[in-house]
């Protein structure tokens, strides 16, 4: 991917999201994660030198090598894929801006225990899963909120920061929106306890996320075309 590729790339995601995100609220703001999994250092590099800042991996040991390939530039590095246990002591050395997916109560306990015993603190979102899809990991809708204030009473190294959620994996808009909705039904009742992020939409369905209320989209294969 060239540079002309990757600004068009870019500006041609920027000018879809402004027409979302204005059809809310002109104040309602959203950030692009590029989610560079399937792409090289070399790709994440051309894009960071066009604007794009925050990029995610859903693979610790991905994560290791590319942000130690691109140590020079300040990249904002976000952990979206599905984290296992023999991997956390990996991932807070890595350090990500954000992890997208704690998907228990668990997990966020381990997560806090392996932190406490580093000196560290994390940002997390609590991952839910909205679509009710069993392929898919996630806090069920039901218990999220009060998985969300467990998280928030036992994990002191835990900065949680919001939510996140992988919209209906279907051909039917209404049911990707019925998806998101609840997602952002949950995230409104947590704003008060601080939650600051609804993480939703990807690459084939952003804009409908962002018309459901997200302000944080996850684009990989758009961001990433030749």
């Amino acid at each position: 991917m060239d540079k002309i590729t990757a600004t068009q790339n870019l500006d041609d995601i920027i000018i879809r999201v402004e027409g979302a995100r204005l059809k809310i609220s002109e104040h309602h703001i959203v950030k692009i994660i590029g989610i560079s999994k399937y792409s090289t250092s070399k790709e994440v590099e051309v894009l960071y030198n066009v604007g794009q800042r925050a990029f995610g991996e859903n693979k610790v040991q991905d994560l290791k090598s590319k942000s130690e390939a691109l140590d020079e530039f300040p990249i904002e590095w976000h952990f979206v894929g599905t984290l296992q246990k023999n991997k956390i002591n990996n991932l807070i050395d890595l350090n990500p801006t954000l992890v997208h997916s704690i998907d228990s109560l668990e997990l966020a306990q381990e997560l806090n225990k392996k932190l406490q015993a580093k000196g560290k603190k994390m940002s997390i979102l609590l991952q839910i899963n909205s679509a009710y899809e069993e392929s898919k990991s996630g806090v069920m809708p039901e218990t999220a909120i009060e998985t969300y204030k467990q998280i928030l009473d036992t994990c002191p190294n835990i900065r949680l920061k919001g939510v996140m959620s992988i919209g209906a994996h279907v051909e039917d808009e209404k049911v990707i929106k019925e998806s998101f909705k609840t997602t952002k039904k949950i995230f409104d009742e947590l704003s008060p306890l601080g939650a600051k992020y609804c993480s939703m939409g990807m690459s084939s369905d952003y804009e409908l996320a962002i018309a459901s209320g997200s302000n944080m989209i996850r684009v990989g294969s758009t961001l990433f075309k030749d």
